[in-house]
């Protein structure tokens, strides 16, 4: 173990930073730096592309080489020098910007007016705006969808792997009509798959029009220019919509949304968690054991469900900060308060979660066996879940009170096979349909289910 991970104040960088990883490439500091440099060289990049910006003429081929390397070639070297220069100004977004005077400096070609335009008519929160936008969808679109995607693969290699192993359900903790055990791990696939769905498409807004959203400097150096359409144009280049109208900070309306979505995910997770954790109990699944891995420091035969239970813990976190962030994100004093600024800080901390908890659901459900005859020793004596077939065959043929008959027959009663067939024997029936419902066993009567499992 790294040994800076020992003193790390949050488990994300200690206990789980190799499973983290991923993250930090799109939702670390060093990322909100290289994502803040990146949205200052493209809007300079922009301005020189338009007409209406007479007095910045296009960027030299070699200039405009030289910023597209640096976004591409950003460093820890470069974000060192740019936490330096935040030293020394006590401002993040500015020391960007001395950042890049600096390294244009460096240019020997360079035209004199260009470092001008570097920030042109900015507030911070335009670049800020800008880059957790980015950051949001990189990390949404490169880390989480493709976890959550492989986790909706494996429930549906599983869902058809035991669609066709009747089940006893249970409704409020008892016995209830017979599923499969592949139709409730294919309710999970669906379920999640429909959520990170939304998830995946949540869209993702940004604005790019200055101190208190009405482009007051921009009309002052360039009154002619069609600013809203230049700002539009910019945010489309970065395949991103735009917010209208805003005060200083884009209202975050849609970062609420954006985590909501993630938080159905996670909520999906949590319950799948614990109704597998539930089935191992029963012996409904069991755990292929991991070499050298220890189950309880006193008692040596256990394999316990540990990363279902983690994956449960991990996405309870990640929906109490998610849902934090939810709620507070939209709602600013006034043209803008600096609350929004720390908090967003801490979007890498409901996303870390949200991973860790897909990855340790993954790791749960790829260790589970199903046991059939644990299944079937559930199932096979509950002769009383056919009092819902026989009633209701019964409603067909006009008797009309079949469920009174079946309530007094089976409500808190033990109920056999025979106890069963002499009640049938007893109705008024056709013999063919009679001999269909004694035909009938728990285990046979499971509706649609392995079909649907086999389906997700």
């Amino acid at each position: 173990m790294d040994p800076t991970t020992l003193t790390a104040l949050s488990p994300l960088d200690g206990r789980y930073a190799a499973k983290t990883r991923p993250l930090r490439e799109y939702l670390s500091e060093y990322a909100l730096i290289r994502y803040r440099t990146l949205v200052e060289v493209r809007w300079l990049q922009h301005l020189a592309a338009e007409e209406s910006i007479v007095d910045l003429e296009p960027l030299q081929p070699e200039v405009d080489d030289a910023l597209n390397a640096l976004v591409d070639g950003f460093s820890r070297d470069d974000a060192s020098r740019i936490k330096a220069l935040e030293a020394a100004t006590n401002h993040d977004v500015k020391a960007v910007e001395y950042f890049l005077r600096e390294k244009l400096g460096e240019l020997p070609s360079v035209r004199e007016n260009v470092q001008a335009f570097i920030h042109f008519a900015c507030t911070s929160e335009d670049i800020n705006s800008v880059a957790y936008a980015l950051m949001l969808r990189d990390a949404r679109e490169r880390v989480l969808l493709p976890a959550i995607e492989a986790l909706i693969a494996d429930l549906r290699t599983l869902a058809r792997a035991c669609a066709d192993v009747p089940m006893l359900a249970r409704t409020h903790g008892q016995a209830a009509s017979p599923t499969t055990l592949g139709k409730e791990i294919a309710n999970f696939a669906s379920r999640l798959s429909e959520q990170n769905s939304r998830f995946a498409s949540a869209p993702v807004f940004a604005k790019f029009n200055g101190a208190v959203g009405n482009f007051n400097a921009h009309i002052a150096a360039y009154p002619d220019a069609d600013w809203p359409a230049v700002s539009e144009r910019c945010l489309a280049s970065l395949e991103l919509e735009t917010t209208r109208y805003t005060t200083q900070i884009e209202p975050h309306d849609w970062i609420a949304q954006y985590c909501q979505s993630l938080m159905r995910c996670n909520t999906i997770a949590i319950n799948l968690c614990r109704d597998l954790w539930g089935y191992v109990s029963l012996d409904y699944f069991s755990q292929r054991a991991v070499e050298h891995e220890t189950g309880s420091s006193t008692m040596p035969h256990k394999v316990n469900p540990i990363d279902l239970e983690n994956a449960e813990g991990n996405a309870g976190i990640a929906n109490a900060v998610l849902g934090f962030l939810a709620e507070k994100l939209p709602v600013s004093r006034w043209q803008r308060d600096l609350t929004d600024s720390t908090t967003l800080r801490n979007l890498g901390v409901g996303l870390g979660h949200s991973l860790l908890a897909v990855e340790s659901c993954r790791r749960g459900v790829g260790k589970l066996e199903f046991d059939r005859s644990a299944i079937a020793a559930d199932l096979d004596p509950a002769w009383e879940v056919l009092a819902e077939a026989v009633q209701t065959v019964m409603r067909r043929h006009g008797v009309t009170d079949a469920y009174e008959q079946l309530k007094q027959l089976t409500r808190g009663q033990a109920m056999t096979r025979e106890t069963l067939h002499a009640f049938i024997d007893s109705v008024d029936l056709p013999d063919d349909v009679r001999a269909r419902l004694k035909a009938l066993t728990p285990s046979d009567y499971t509706g649609l289910a392995a079909d649907l499992a086999k389906r997700v």
